[in-house]
């Protein structure tokens, strides 16, 4: 069975919108914290004079973090209900931070954008909100947060909602595959996340935790077709047992779309095709497999295949690109230099690039587009690259998989940035 159980949703918002006390709240109410970690943050509560446990300690693990009151890197906590499981990425909200965001968000399939109900919209929900657009998140929930602090009013609440969507509408935020719910909530006091409360009774949606329980898994909400990188041709050599004399596997990870024994099958970037044999996950034999299962694939045929190259359904070919463009979150401190060659990882395949041109740079404050001539740490922009080798692409809006890739420097092997393929 696809495991449709299983979650992943990340938190971000503006400095003290209080992202880090909703997970800890969230962790509370949903009863997954365990009581010494419990006893732990009770007694560096009572150190800083409050009265109250300080649950944002759940996730503030870094000292800077706890000595500033703000998140630096993403933290990640996991938790289940009756129901799921979870994995929650804590994102930093500061600009000089983007880079700790994008990576967060690159998994996640549900955000929540946290707003203080006293300051509303502001530059910075902006840009996490255009950040989420950017990697493809499919739902977005607006937590309104705080609403204790401005009398749990309606009329705030419907303010704020009202001038997001204007925004949300001038980025594009709402299109085929995606969505944007609304939640008035104080995370401190628990209202509307676990249990609903007694002070917003004018609110007749769903609460957070009813939300994220009724959220679409990844990879269930559209049919995609079979992509598998290879990552391992698997030839026992040495073996007593004669029928693995010829056993020649093609290991991976099917990363999106599913496969059976008997389905036609192309190999790229050469274009030879053949029909499944056979499907083993690890000793077991399967009839089919489906996204995120690391299988084994036997084919009927002998064909040259080797770490690097991609199986799909032959009737899902994609065309094999030497030349590629797309939006870069520039991660390195040291500058990207257009003269320079890098690595593009893209799956399992790696090819040599040369930048061919950056067309502009997004100001994630304003999101004017800017001409540059180099990118510095945290600069998104969209550019075009050479390559020396032919890669098996799709969009990222039609396959986050096969869609995005990473930048390496030749010289010290770094990740200098992550890459969305337009």
């Amino acid at each position: 069975m696809r495991n449709d159980s299983l979650l992943r949703f990340m938190t971000c918002g503006s400095v003290d919108d209080g992202k880090s006390t909703l997970i800890g709240r969230l962790l509370y109410d949903t009863k997954t914290i365990l009581a010494d970690t419990l006893t732990q943050i009770e007694k560096t509560s009572k150190k800083r004079g409050m009265e109250a446990v300080d649950l944002s300690l759940l996730t503030d693990g870094l000292q800077a973090e706890r000595e500033q009151g703000i998140t630096i890197d993403v933290a990640y906590r996991y938790f289940s209900t009756g129901t799921r499981k979870y994995i929650i990425a804590d994102a930093p909200g500061h600009e000089q931070y983007t880079r700790n965001m994008v990576t967060a968000a690159s998994t996640a399939n549900l955000a929540i954008i946290l707003i203080d109900a006293r300051k509303g919209v502001l530059t910075q929900t902006r840009r996490h909100s255009y950040l989420a657009h950017l990697v493809g998140i499919p739902h977005i929930v607006v937590a309104v947060n705080k609403m204790d602090l401005v009398d749990y009013d309606q009329a705030t609440f419907d303010r704020i909602k009202s001038e997001y969507l204007q925004f949300a509408t001038e980025i594009g935020l709402q299109r085929d595959g995606h969505d944007i719910q609304f939640l008035p909530l104080s995370a401190l006091n628990g209202d509307m996340l676990v249990d609903r409360g007694e002070n917003m009774n004018w609110y007749q949606g769903p609460t957070m935790l009813e939300i994220l329980e009724n959220a679409p898994a990844a990879h269930t909400e559209q049919d995609e077709a079979f992509r598998f990188p290879v990552q391992f041709v698997c030839r026992p050599h040495a073996s007593d047992n004669p029928e693995l004399h010829d056993f020649r596997g093609f290991m991976g990870r099917v990363e999106s779309g599913e496969i059976a024994v008997g389905d036609r099958v192309t190999v790229l970037p050469n274009g030879l095709s053949s029909t499944v044999k056979s499907i083993l996950l690890g000793d077991t034999v399967l009839n089919k497999a489906i996204t995120e299962q690391s299988v084994t694939l036997l084919l009927q045929d002998e064909i040259d295949t080797s770490r690097g190259d991609m199986i799909v359904k032959s009737s899902e070919v994609p065309e094999p690109v030497k030349q590629i463009e797309a939006m870069v979150c520039w991660l390195s401190e040291t500058a990207l230099s257009p003269a320079r060659t890098y690595v593009i990882r893209h799956t399992t395949r790696e090819s040599k690039a040369k930048v061919g041109a950056i067309a502009y740079r997004v100001d994630v404050n304003s999101l004017e587009q800017q001409s540059v001539d180099t990118l510095n740490m945290n600069d998104i922009a969209r550019i075009s690259f050479k390559l020396a080798q032919p890669l098996m692409v799709d969009s990222y809006r039609q396959n986050r998989a096969t869609g995005a890739f990473i930048i390496i420097d030749e010289s010290t092997n770094n990740t200098v940035g992550a890459g969305m393929i337009v």
